[in-house]
């Protein structure tokens, strides 16, 4: 059945359109397919201006004056003009289009579907007819404004003043303008206020994932319910044996070694003396008390434990490391140190601030700073598994463990040249932990760094992890959003503390029972492995046939 529709040329796609006028191009110019077009016009190209180089040089040998040209020469020069027209038109301007191929005004608004090769709809022909998201005609208006970009697709929430509002908008304008659609992303029942000026900017939608939870975890004393949001099956339920095991072995101990955030910019100077007198400046005790104070006033929570510099010829990095509070405290810390280096250019002048930050803090990538120094919160947790409870609740052995971690944590770590990365799988845990806690995803890299520590003590196996880099907080960010809040008031840590001089409480109990976390999920996956079930583990639980068609399965 023919499909026909009348369209104006300008009109754009709307949600009821079955179908949309294509992007003209140069290529649809000529009825003959693009190659061979292609090929044409660029053998008359060369053909022709090889022929009039040739009859430049004839001429030039007999003495004939290059203004003298005959109807060959006259059709070459055309050859030549009309090649190059189409060589640096075919990839989309119109004048070729115009010059071959003249349609009737009539003949451009209509298209059939049946004349077309490629599904030209909005919405896949397979797909069910696709509901907007808009409520008024006013919507409509904006949306076509934002295709248009009269209309900024950022300015949308001052603009109409209602945040859900401006989403619907700006997801129907997205679908328009991309022909793609946003069905199975969903629009309602979030909170689109909550994320204004401080989560996400131009939201379409919202990402759903499951939520899960593992425990009881008994650390120090006192039993957590952890919730992780993962879409990889087995985690959860690998953390939660673990938890098992330390729980019937009488629960994990953790001690905060530190806590303290770093930021380091980076400045410049004329000279090497000169950045050499500033980074002695900085590090002298005899002005910390006058820089701290400085620092501090950024925060009531904000307070600078240290600077310690490094220098790279007249560039230094002064890497500044104080408490923040309940807050990851990145801002924070960021704000302190640019009061530290206004007040710093008074005593240096020539001093030039080439950025805030200048990578040595260092924020959301591998390094051996952090993994020396610390940065966040530094944790190290500990359990002793007892020998029966690895036998029957483990399934593998206390020697088999002890074997298996010296092989893989330390001495396969070490020939893979690992940064950080002593461990089984530290990551999998935090970044769980982190999502269903509204934590910034990306400082996972660093928050996972961690070194598994497994020794036999008699028939028992004592098990430690040790990561120096935990950072989180329960105050600011996505720990607000009513999912995320959730979470953390399960876990006993939600906001800040009240008390004042327990500032920072919450967020170091955080820590550590990220740690704990850690640990369990470690003493899981290293049993698993130990005892050869960890694919069938993952075939049984991790596996989906929805996505895969039938020939994909025919293996299986």
């Amino acid at each position: 059945m023919s499909i026909r529709r009348r369209l104006p040329r300008t009109k754009l796609p709307t949600q009821n359109d079955d179908v949309v006028t294509p992007r003209r191009r140069g290529s649809d110019a000529l009825p003959l397919p693009l190659h061979v077009t292609n090929f044409f016009f660029s053998f008359l190209f060369a053909g022709t201006v090889y022929f009039l180089l040739i009859r430049r040089g004839d001429k030039i040998s007999t003495s004939t004056p290059l203004r003298v040209v005959n109807l060959s020469e006259i059709l070459s020069l055309i050859g030549v003009i009309a090649s190059l027209i189409y060589l640096i038109g075919f990839l989309g301007v119109g004048f070729v289009q115009s010059v071959f191929l003249r349609s009737s005004p009539d003949d451009d608004d209509v298209w059939d579907v049946n004349d077309i090769d490629c599904p030209l709809s909005i919405q896949s022909l397979d797909e069910p007819p696709r509901e907007s998201d808009l409520t008024s005609e006013e919507d409509e208006e904006i949306v076509k404004s934002v295709i248009d970009g009269t209309t900024s697709s950022y300015s949308l929430e001052a603009k109409l003043g209602d945040c859900k509002r401006a989403a619907a908008v700006r997801r129907e304008a997205v679908q328009r303008i991309t022909g793609r659609s946003l069905t199975g992303l969903p629009l309602e029942g979030f909170d689109y206020d909550s994320i204004l000026g401080q989560c996400c900017e131009m939201p379409v939608g919202y990402v759903q994932i499951p939520v899960g939870i593992a425990g009881p975890l008994l650390l120090d004393g006192r039993e957590y319910s952890v919730p992780m949001a993962t879409t990889e099956g087995c985690l959860v339920a690998s953390t939660n044996r673990g938890c098992k095991a330390i729980h019937l072995s009488g629960g994990a101990f953790s001690v905060l070694m530190k806590d303290a955030m770093s930021r380091a910019p980076v400045v410049k100077f004329p000279s090497v003396r000169r950045a050499a007198l500033a980074m002695f400046y900085l590090q002298d005790p005899a002005h910390f008390k006058r820089l701290s104070l400085i620092f501090n006033k950024s925060s009531r929570f904000a307070r600078l434990q240290s600077i310690t510099c490094s220098i790279s010829g007249r560039n230094l990095y002064p890497r500044f490391a104080c408490g923040t509070g309940d807050a990851m405290g990145m801002n924070m810390v960021s704000k302190g140190v640019q009061n530290v280096l206004e007040f710093v250019k008074t005593e240096f002048p020539d001093m030039v601030v080439i950025g805030i930050s200048g990578n040595c803090c260092s924020d959301k990538k591998a390094s051996a700073i952090n993994w020396i120094q610390g940065r966040g919160k530094h944790v190290v947790c500990e359990a002793l598994i007892k020998g029966e409870i690895v036998k029957n609740v483990l399934k593998t052995s206390v020697e088999d463990l002890v074997e298996l971690h010296v092989l893989k944590n330390l001495t396969g770590s070490a020939m893979a040249g690992s940064l950080g990365g002593f461990n089984a799988h530290a990551s999998n845990i935090v970044s769980a932990v982190f999502i269903a806690t509204g934590q910034d995803p990306a400082q996972n890299v660093e928050s996972s760094h961690c070194i598994t520590q497994f020794e036999a003590e008699g028939e028992d196996l004592h098990v430690s992890v040790s990561m120096p880099c935990i950072e989180v907080g329960t105050v600011g960010g996505g720990t607000q959003l009513a999912s995320q809040s959730a979470c953390l008031n399960l876990l006993g840590v939600k906001g800040s503390s009240s008390d004042e001089e327990k500032a920072g409480s919450n967020a170091r109990q955080l820590a550590r029972i990220i740690a704990g976390s850690v640990l369990a999920g470690e003493l899981s996956l290293m049993s698993a492995i130990a005892s050869g079930q960890l694919v069938k583990s993952h075939m049984k639980y991790n596996r989906s046939s929805r996505d895969i068609g039938p020939s994909s399965q025919l293996n299986r």
